[in-house]
């Protein structure tokens, strides 16, 4: 008989981390893909579904990262305000004008869980659309993806 358990984390034995991302010249889903994995802690040897195990992590030069094919003018980010005739449409083009990082944010988002847990985990996430942020007390690891 087998005398091994799997062992579940806890969230207060949870080694949380800081990791620096740069997004300049990455395909937008690639990259929060990749994001997204490292936001649920699933890159660890001890992932545990139901705790938020993941790291903390900052993206920068959210603004440069691309879409391949003509998707920064075809892709439509859809939204409905809840009145009859509230539909709107976006194209990526538009939105990069008035709040880039949401494009890299949205995409993170639509991987996550669609729980509390979810919700959670996206806090995790820091999106700047520069090369500076505000986090260098963390001391964050620098990843290529």
């Amino acid at each position: 008989m087998n005398t091994f358990k799997t062992q579940s984390v806890r969230k207060e034995d949870v080694k949380k981390e800081w990791i620096l991302v740069d997004a300049e010249s990455q395909v937008v889903g690639r990259l929060a893909s990749e994001i997204a994995k490292r936001l649920r802690g699933k890159h660890k040897p001890d992932y545990t579904p139901h705790v938020d195990g993941g790291d903390h992590v900052i993206v920068i030069n959210a603004d440069k990262a691309v879409f391949t094919g003509d998707k920064f003018e075809s892709k439509e980010y859809f939204s409905h305000t809840g009145y009859p005739g509230g539909q709107k449409r976006k194209s990526p083009s538009l939105i990069a004008k008035k709040k880039p990082e949401f494009i890299v944010e949205n995409a993170v988002r639509g991987m996550l869980p669609k729980n509390r847990l979810g919700r959670k985990i996206f806090t995790n996430l820091h999106v700047y659309i520069g090369a500076e942020h505000p986090h260098e007390a963390q001391n964050p690891v620098t990843v290529k993806l």
